[in-house]
């Protein structure tokens, strides 16, 4: 099962190619979209954002091809901060809604308003990346930022945990791309609800403090 969650971050990737070429000639193809918006919601029901550091495609294009040429600086505050989050689902979902009543009964019509809405925020992850970090777009992803408002109303144990053999040296600061502080949580779950669970801490943890409870 490990294995099979290995390949699928690493090549999942595919998938969002895919999806742009196969849209160019039927746009039809492109309102299978919908799943990356729906099951970011879903979920996080149970495991936080567990689906952007793991299972999203286009993580996956951020995490294996934008970070090889990527600035690799943190992300400004204000692109993390409330308002802009915010801001940004209003506007993305208002543009979308519009889109759709637009387009109701017109298939084709329709996919185009998800084949745009895919293909100009991934290019903005892009750009981003240049000046900052490979996952720039997911601090402020309006599907991430609600997945996000859901795992703090909800809960989870399914995190990551801090165990108490941490000696803060704060390399796992440095490679969290959402700007996490994980050694904060010493001895406790990695609670925060902007957690993608990507593994970048626990990977750069030299005394293994870091992962899944049992």
């Amino acid at each position: 099962m490990k294995t099979l969650s290995s390949i699928w971050k690493k090549y999942s990737f595919l998938l969002l190619i895919a999806f742009v070429t196969l849209s160019l000639f039927d746009l039809r193809f492109a309102v299978a979209a919908a799943v990356c918006m729906i099951a970011p919601i879903t979920v996080s029901l149970f495991k936080g954002r567990y689906w952007c550091g793991n299972l999203c495609p286009r993580g996956s294009f951020y995490d294996n091809i934008v970070s090889r040429f990527s600035n690799k600086k943190p992300v400004p505050k204000f692109l993390k901060s409330n308002g802009f989050r915010i801001f940004m689902v209003v506007f993305m979902l208002g543009m979308f809604g519009f889109g759709i009543k637009q387009n109701w009964g017109n298939l084709y019509g329709i996919g185009m308003v998800f084949y745009r809405i895919i293909v100009v925020t991934t290019i903005v992850g892009v750009v981003l990346s240049l000046f900052f970090n490979h996952r720039t777009w997911c601090n402020f992803c309006p599907m991430g930022t609600i997945a996000s408002w859901i795992s703090r109303l909800r809960k989870s144990n399914r995190v990551l945990k801090v165990s108490d053999s941490c000696v803060s040296c704060k390399l796992c600061q440095k490679k969290c791309p959402i700007g996490i502080v994980p050694y904060d949580y010493k001895g406790n779950l990695l609670s925060h609800p902007d957690c993608i669970q990507c593994g970048k801490c626990v990977s750069a943890c030299p005394k293994s403090a870091i992962g899944y409870h049992k």
